[in-house]
């Protein structure tokens, strides 16, 4: 029994044909799997760049509420 590795140009190449997400996928990424992340780990602040111009900021309050702040940057 054999596992198949891929090679490191498969790896850069798939890396380099990521699908593009917009704004309204980054924010439900955001305000779910983020912030579920966070409170799921017990993390009190969390900073998310998709390298993208989309940014993200989660803080939990002390009430356990999670603040988000989104930002994005797209080009028209």
């Amino acid at each position: 029994m054999t596992d198949k590795h891929a090679t490191i140009e498969e790896m850069t190449e798939a890396a380099t044909q990521k699908e593009k997400r917009d704004r309204k996928n980054w924010v439900t990424f955001v305000e779910s799997d983020a912030v579920n992340f966070l409170t799921l780990n017990d993390i009190g602040k969390m900073t998310l760049d998709d390298g993208e111009g989309n940014k993200a900021k989660l803080t939990r309050r002390k009430d356990g509420s999670v603040y988000v702040e989104c930002t994005s940057s797209n080009v028209l």
